[in-house]
């Protein structure tokens, strides 16, 4: 819970304008991780059979709420 904590405040601090909230929901499923915007799965650990880095979830949320916006060093490498 301490990781989905730690990411949640990331996700809030970057995304001031665009992500309005996120709910951390306890799983029946020991090691779920799934990341959802929407109603639209971005991350699932069990199906990337590892944990997001931060930089990467950023890059994957952003696709989603606000494809323009920059994100500075947690960029793509062009």
């Amino acid at each position: 819970m301490l990781r989905a904590a730690y990411m949640a405040q990331e996700l809030l601090t970057t995304f001031t304008d665009e992500v309005h909230g996120v709910l951390l929901q306890p799983s029946q499923t020991g090691g779920a991780y799934i990341v959802r915007v929407d109603g639209l799965t971005v991350f699932d650990r069990k199906a990337h059979s590892r944990f997001p880095e931060v930089k990467e979830l950023k890059q994957l949320i952003r696709d989603v709420v606000c494809p323009e916006k920059g994100l500075g060093h947690s960029d793509k490498s062009v």
